[in-house]
């Protein structure tokens, strides 16, 4: 017997995260945990405290000529990590 109204867990997760208010802090979550992935273990070797405000990633970064070169990087980077999550999460990054 073959059922016609099926959902795959991940599709059933989504619906349970949106309905419960935690589908954005779990993104955000998510990309959060991205960042080391994305620019690679030596440029996250150099960063800090990272975190999400009001959709604005913000880094610490330990050197300032990684910041220059990161600042120059910031609209790729914060298209690369809301490709990576699947879902418009930040808007822009702030690196201090």
């Amino acid at each position: 017997m073959k059922r016609s109204n099926t959902e795959s867990l991940e599709q059933l997760i989504h619906v349970f995260l949106r309905e419960q208010g935690l589908e954005t802090p779990y993104n955000e979550y998510k990309l959060v945990n991205a960042w080391p992935e994305i620019v690679g273990e030596v440029i996250s070797s150099y960063t800090g405290n990272i975190y999400i405000k009001n959709q604005i990633l913000h880094v610490d970064i330990k050197s300032p000529a990684l910041r220059q070169e990161l600042l120059m990087r910031r609209s790729s980077l914060k298209d690369k990590l809301n490709n990576h999550v699947g879902a418009q999460v930040i808007t822009d990054i702030a690196f201090h």
